[in-house]
């Protein structure tokens, strides 16, 4: 009978940030910023980023390169879950799911409801499997960020996270 090691070494792994945005740049993208400075603190690897309009096509055309990148385990995405005319990230992301991880968004959504109240139901952040890869679609807000990165996904990004994480089914041999 096999016995897991009660204190496994850290993993760290290869993360891809997008920002999803029709107005942010390098210089004003503070969302993207404070993830790529969270997940490298966290041990991660800043492994590539990039800023998009928020369009459909141009969100999956970043995302499924990384998708298809056998070095990117995960992938952040921040921006484009809103209801506002052009918030088109949860759209973009759907079809290209293997799977969608339906309590990612769920337990978001509760808490940040200790936040932001009732106003927590116009997140529609979602987060999927796609060929071994996790990704995860935040809002834009940098509060919004914070809150999913250190409450949800640093968490689920950690192997050392018991009883389950994402890592032993996102590392590729």
């Amino acid at each position: 009978m096999g016995h897991a090691n009660p204190n496994p070494e850290f993993i760290s792994l290869n993360l891809a940030v997008l920002t999803v945005s029709d107005t942010r740049t390098e210089d004003t993208d503070t969302s993207g910023q404070l993830l790529r400075c969270a997940l490298v603190e966290a041990g991660h690897k800043d492994y590539d980023h990039c800023i998009v309009k928020d369009d459909i096509y141009q969100i999956r055309a970043v995302t499924s390169r990384w998708i298809a990148d056998p070095e990117i385990s995960a992938i952040v995405i921040t921006g484009g879950t809103g209801f506002s005319g052009r918030d088109s990230t949860p759209e973009a992301m759907l079809p290209l799911f293997d799977k969608v991880i339906d309590g990612f968004g769920e337990l978001f959504r509760q808490v940040s409801h200790e936040q932001i109240g009732s106003s927590t139901i116009q997140s529609r952040c979602i987060g999927g499997l796609a060929n071994g890869t996790v990704i995860f679609c935040l809002p834009g807000s940098n509060n919004a960020c914070k809150t999913g990165w250190e409450q949800i996904i640093q968490p689920q990004l950690d192997n050392r996270t018991r009883p389950c994480n994402f890592v032993e089914l996102i590392t590729r041999k």
